[in-house]
């Protein structure tokens, strides 16, 4: 596919896993960093994300927000890379792909805030516990070194820099599974590459 990709973005969000990705992919994209505050909710950027937020991609006339979403789009339009499976075999990539933006994503807000649902409502939630979360992914894990088996996708991108964030902040402390399969993860040349690039950015951007 040779319509220009133009990579929407912010150091200091979820792009770092899209840009994880686009490196994984080794695809040629234009980097457009948008501040924080007027900038992200600017009309000119509210028409390619109507809810003023990063990251998101525009590939020719096709614009994809929400990270997962994207994550998806990139692996099937450029399938040289591998990172998605045989439409046959997705079963086990999708499950996670969307756990992660489902679950995981509500769990870890719901941390990041600082409150907890009450024992006796969490029947209404559809994210359940962090240590619930974080006990399905490491049951996956023990037995298999990649989420959709034997094979790294994107969904170990998404899901797996999310497990990262928590291995780092210390949170899956008696989850070896989890640790060990981000230090597989965090030791590929593309994470550290993309990591780079986005560290790099940090000092050109307000936080």
């Amino acid at each position: 596919m040779t319509e220009q990709l133009v990579f929407y973005t912010h150091p200091h969000s979820r792009g770092r896993i899209v840009r994880w990705l686009l490196t994984e992919l080794g695809v040629a994209y234009r980097t457009e960093i948008v501040p924080y505050g007027a900038a992200m909710k600017d009309p000119a950027y509210l028409a390619i994300n109507p809810m003023g937020k990063v990251p998101a991609i525009a590939h020719g006339d096709t614009v994809v927000t929400e990270t997962a979403a994207i994550c998806a789009y990139l692996a099937d339009a450029f399938p040289d890379a591998g990172l998605a499976p045989p439409p046959d075999r997705r079963a086990a990539y999708y499950r996670w792909l969307f756990f992660g933006a489902g679950p995981f994503e509500g769990v870890l807000t719901q941390y990041m805030c600082g409150f907890d649902v009450p024992a006796a409502k969490q029947y209404m939630v559809g994210f359940g516990t962090y240590p619930g979360v974080l006990d399905a992914l490491a049951q996956t894990l023990d037995n298999q070194p990649y989420l959709a088996g034997s094979v790294f996708t994107a969904a170990d991108v998404y899901v797996g820099s999310q497990i990262g964030w928590s291995v780092r902040a210390g949170h899956a402390e008696g989850y070896p599974a989890l640790a060990d399969y981000w230090s597989r993860l965090a030791a590929r040349p593309a994470y550290a590459r993309a990591k780079a690039l986005d560290d790099a950015a940090e000092g050109e951007v307000a936080p």
